[in-house]
């Protein structure tokens, strides 16, 4: 969907169409992990579910990091010094954090990048009833690179080779940075007031490439266009940090709610989200509540499908 004045329908393969020349489409290069683990607790033989989050000690993923935070299902049953089995590792439970979450340590026999390929999952979403192979193939975009994220950045799985390559052709240029999505991206919102809620830090890194093409559109004047809500977090974040898009790996725990003042991003890529979540929230910032209020009224109406494998829309930044 083109939202604007009056919404569009639109196929995602016209979007070439709908930019110009002079864009710079900014990508998210992620790479969604193998980051749910399902073991049993010794030595009962309970069901256990981890979450994998980021390492101990660190927002950004480590193919060698043995020590993790991660979300336990059952949380309420995983007490210190516990021990949860998995297919060729152990993890003992070395603390107790807030939130459900615990920090593991992993005893394994082989690199732990080979055990989560061997014994993971992708973490997909809840509400995705059917954990196929081909629908954990799909729930990675085709230019995912950097390993690190435990949530796919769903506005990019609409991309395809075919269309990159037509994009390019436009003239359109690219840059690609990373932000890995984490339980800040995903939580949903449980405090009454949107103020009360406290984002969790993600990761995110900004190659001297990208930064460079960031900042020269900027100073043209030439539009940037976000593919999803992690570009918008990450551009914004370093700009809010730094005065200007500075290259190098950064955190942000950046909540944008209205009233946020956008300094680098026109246009957005973004699916149509969940109630009750800082996605639907950030782009009402972005776009105008009205705006995307009619947007999904229209979505409905129109049976788009909505979330992670659901249809996109394209949204410019309301007028300050």
């Amino acid at each position: 969907m083109i939202v604007g004045e009056r919404n569009e329908d639109a196929r995602f393969a016209d979007l070439p169409y709908y930019l110009r020349p002079s864009d710079l489409l900014v990508l998210n290069e992620t790479r969604v992990i193998a980051a749910r683990l399902a073991g049993t607790r010794l030595p009962t033989g309970g069901s256990v579910e981890l979450l994998l989050l980021h390492p101990a000690g660190s927002d950004r993923y480590h193919s060698g990091a043995l020590r993790w935070v991660v979300l336990a299902r059952p949380a309420r049953r995983l007490r210190l010094g516990d021990r949860i089995a998995f297919d060729g590792g152990i993890a003992t439970v070395r603390a107790v954090l807030d939130d459900g979450a615990r920090e593991v340590a992993f005893e394994i026999a082989e690199p732990f990048e080979a055990f989560l390929e061997r014994a993971g999952r992708l973490p997909l979403p809840p509400y995705v009833r059917r954990d196929s192979p081909e629908v954990q193939q799909g729930y990675q975009t085709v230019f995912a690179r950097v390993p690190g994220s435990v949530a796919a950045p769903t506005a990019s799985l609409h991309f395809t080779s075919e269309l990159l390559a037509r994009i390019r052709d436009k003239g359109i240029e690219i840059a690609r940075i990373t932000l890995d999505v984490g339980l800040g991206t995903f939580r949903p919102m449980t405090a009454r007031r949107i103020d009360d809620h406290t984002m969790h830090v993600e990761a995110y890194c900004i190659p001297a490439e990208a930064a460079e093409a960031i900042e020269r559109a900027r100073e043209e004047g030439r539009r940037i266009v976000a593919a999803g809500t992690t570009v918008v977090r990450a551009l914004e974040g370093n700009v809010q940090a730094h005065g200007r898009i500075v290259e190098g790996a950064w955190r942000t725990d950046l909540f944008i709610t209205p009233g946020f003042a956008f300094r680098v991003v026109d246009v957005m890529i973004t699916n149509f989200h969940l109630p009750r979540s800082t996605l639907l929230v950030l782009i009402s910032a972005f776009a105008g509540r009205e705006r995307v209020r009619h947007a999904y009224a229209d979505a409905v109406e129109r049976r788009y499908r909505f979330f992670s494998f659901g249809d996109a829309m394209l949204l410019e930044r309301a007028p300050t």
